[in-house]
């Protein structure tokens, strides 16, 4: 029992809370075992325990080296297939050439492209969808709807009700905004 350890410790010569953190790190070491009977804690340690507990490390670690040499012999086979048909010849060479001729065209074309994409008809077509939106969002905060007073007119209203005491402030603020009370429909 750990209290008997512990008691047993000082007499030695051995504090008390260094045998409680010996014990606590062979137990989280699997090196002794715990189990709690009663309201007493026992600790013991088996030597089969500890011979069980290293064959099965031993057969875990030759199953990696055993997994990792599988592996290590597919990735050569891979690399031997990669090899074949890339031997190095003139043939090869030139057609690498070629292909990095390609590539630098082709992105000396999407450059170009690129200054062009202003005029695609697709991002012109997106950009007078956009512009539509806004002209109706800016209408729909300028303009009448329905039978309900202009939004911008309402908020101001509500604004100098809730606020009377900063109606001078708020005036001045729709003056440089450029709220007027000849707001209309955008055109």
């Amino acid at each position: 029992m750990l209290k008997e350890l512990e008691k047993l410790g000082p007499k030695k010569g051995v504090i008390s809370q260094s045998v409680k953190d010996v014990v606590q790190s062979l137990v989280d070491d699997d090196l002794v075992l715990k189990d709690k009977i009663g309201t007493s804690v026992y600790f013991w340690s088996l030597p089969s325990c500890a011979g069980n507990q290293l064959r099965n490390t031993r057969s875990k670690l030759d199953s990696d080296l055993s997994s990792s040499r599988k592996r290590f012999a597919e990735l050569i086979e891979q690399r031997d297939n990669l090899k074949k048909g890339r031997e190095e010849s003139d043939e090869r060479e030139v057609a690498v050439e070629e292909l990095k001729a390609v590539e630098l065209q082709h992105n000396k074309l999407k450059e170009e492209l690129a200054c062009y994409v202003d005029n695609d008809p697709a991002a012109v077509e997106q950009m007078k969808v956009a512009i539509e939106v806004a002209h109706s969002a800016a209408n729909r905060w300028t303009a009448f709807e329905y039978d309900s007073s202009d939004n911008i007119f309402t908020l101001q209203q509500w604004c100098s009700t809730n606020f009377p005491q900063a109606k001078e402030q708020l005036e001045h603020l729709y003056k440089e905004v450029g709220i007027t009370d000849d707001l209309e429909y955008l055109q």
